[in-house]
């Protein structure tokens, strides 16, 4: 759950801390009040699009830092722990983004330099904007596996399967090492078979090479004799 929004130089903005409670929260003004400019800092805080129209006129950067309620979700603790970061649920996870005026952008989870991927990949599962033009996130297939294991409650059976899914691509990788080493025996094989009915076309014998030798040596002093006349 989102607890606080922190906003620094965004748009008209220069300074607003926003404290969310419990329950619904609704924000009223006028047209041109700041309410888009608080969706914008939030969708910054998220790994949106970072524009450096956003950056407030004279302001080096903007800031705009989200601080979450980790939730006890299965899917975003095994995704934050996957890029590396910690995450206890029911403690904070603060998402921070940083924006210069020229472009550029820095983006950190709980005070760890992130990538915008893994910002935006961790928001995702964080915020569901609704607006007029927003994908409703039931319409994304991608969503559904993890909105029905959380309704059947089958987290063991995940981690079953997930165990099971991370043996089976080890035993799949060893399979491929003996695969490859078979192959390589194999090729071996075939060589020194070749190399086996080559000999046999030779149809070497006993002392040849002393054989041969001594016809080199007579060729060779015939040659001398001939030299010589």
């Amino acid at each position: 759950m989102l607890t606080s929004l922190s906003i620094r130089d965004v748009v008209l903005v220069d300074v607003l801390d926003l404290d969310v409670a419990d329950g619904l929260t609704v924000l009223t003004g006028e047209t041109g009040a700041g309410k888009s400019i608080i969706l914008d800092a939030l969708g910054l805080a998220l790994g949106g699009r970072g524009d450096a129209g956003l950056v407030r006129a004279g302001a080096k950067q903007a800031v705009a830092t989200a601080v979450f309620t980790a939730p006890d979700d299965p899917g975003l603790i095994e995704l934050i722990t996957e890029r590396g970061f910690d995450v206890v649920p029911g403690e904070e996870l603060i998402l921070r983004r940083v924006l210069s005026a020229d472009g550029r952008s820095r983006a950190f989870v709980n005070d760890q330099p992130a990538g915008v991927t893994a910002l935006r990949e961790i928001g995702a599962l964080l915020v569901e904007v609704h607006g007029q033009h927003e994908t409703v996130g039931l319409l994304d297939w991608k969503t559904h596996r993890g909105l029905l294991d959380a309704y059947g409650g089958t987290a063991p059976q995940l981690s079953a399967v997930a165990s099971a899914a991370e043996r089976l691509k080890t035993l799949e990788a060893h399979l491929a090492g003996l695969r490859a080493a078979a192959a390589d025996a194999a090729a071996r094989s075939e060589e020194i078979t070749q190399n086996l009915a080559d000999l046999d076309d030779l149809d070497p014998r006993e002392d040849e090479e002393t054989d041969l030798a001594g016809v080199f040596d007579r060729a060779q002093g015939s040659g001398q004799f001939l030299a010589q006349l």
